[in-house]
C-alpha cells in the first residue's frame, strides 16, 4: 500500500480549527480513533510506503512514520513533529516510531526543538529511504512495493510482527495514563491559547 498526499502538503497535521470546537469527551474519542488509525497502519501485515511529495507536519509526519518506507521529494520539503512548539507533547507512539527509524539524536532535535528536517538530511538519518524528483515520488514507492510483492507472501506478516510488536506492546501498556496527561494538557488555558494562535494559520 502506498500512502500519498498533495504536492504542497503530504499532510499538514490535525485540523486544529475543528478540534478546538470539541468538548473534552469528543476530543478524547477523536484522539483514541486517531491513535487506532496510526497503530493499524503501523502494524498492517503488508508492505507500506509513504510517498511524501510535500511538507509533512505533525499528524502528517506521524502517518509517514507509520509506514515501512518513506520516499521524499527533493527540494524544500519539510518534515516535522512540531507539537512542543504549540504546547503539546509529541504523541508517544510517534516518539517510539521515530526513534526506531532514525535513532535517538535526530528524535531529540525534532521533538525537543520542533526542528524541521529537509529531505537530504532525512535520507542521511534513515528517515527517508530515497529522495527523488517530485514527479517520481509515487512511482518509486510503487516500484519498491512491487519488488516486495514478487516475493512469496507467506513469511512477511510474521516478519513484520517481529519489527512492530515491541513498540505496539509498549504503547498499549502506557496508553491510558499518557492519554490522560495529554487531555489535561490540551485543556490547560495556556495551551488552548497557543493552539488557538496556531489554528489561525489554517
Amino acid at each position: 500500500m502506498v500512502l500519498a498526499g498533495g504536492k504542497k502538503f503530504f499532510g499538514i497535521g490535525l485540523d486544529l480549527p475543528l478540534l478546538l470546537k470539541l468538548n473534552r469527551q469528543e476530543m478524547a474519542d477523536f484522539w483514541i480513533r486517531f491513535e487506532d488509525v496510526i497503530l493499524k497502519l503501523y502494524t498492517l501485515p503488508i508492505p507500506t510506503a509513504a510517498a511524501v511529495a510535500g511538507h509533512a507536519n505533525g499528524g502528517g509526519a506521524i502517518l509517514a512514520l507509520a509506514c515501512d518506507f518513506r520516499f521524499m521529494a527533493a527540494g524544500r520539503k519539510l518534515f516535522s513533529l512540531n507539537e512542543v512548539k504549540i504546547g503539546l507533547p509529541v504523541p508517544y507512539l510517534a516518539d517510539l516510531m521515530l526513534r526506531q527509524i532514525a535513532g535517538d539524536r535526530l528524535a531529540v532535535r525534532m521533538e525537543y526543538l520542533s526542528e524541521f528536517v529537509v529531505p537530504d538530511d532525512a535520507r542521511s538519518a534513515g528517515l527517508a529511504d530515497a529522495v527523488c524528483p517530485e514527479e517520481e515520488v509515487e512511482a518509486q514507492a510503487l516500484a519498491l512495493l512491487r519488488q516486495a510483492a514478487e516475493l512469496p507472501p507467506f513469511g512477511f506478516p510474521m516478519t513484520k510482527q517481529h519489527r512492530v510488536s515491541g513498540i505496539r506492546n509498549r504503547f498499549l501498556a502506557a496508553r491510558e495514563e499518557i492519554n490522560q496527561g495529554f487531555m489535561d494538557l490540551w485543556w490547560a488555558p495556556a495551551v488552548q491559547a497557543l493552539l488557538s494562535e496556531a489554528a489561525k494559520k489554517f
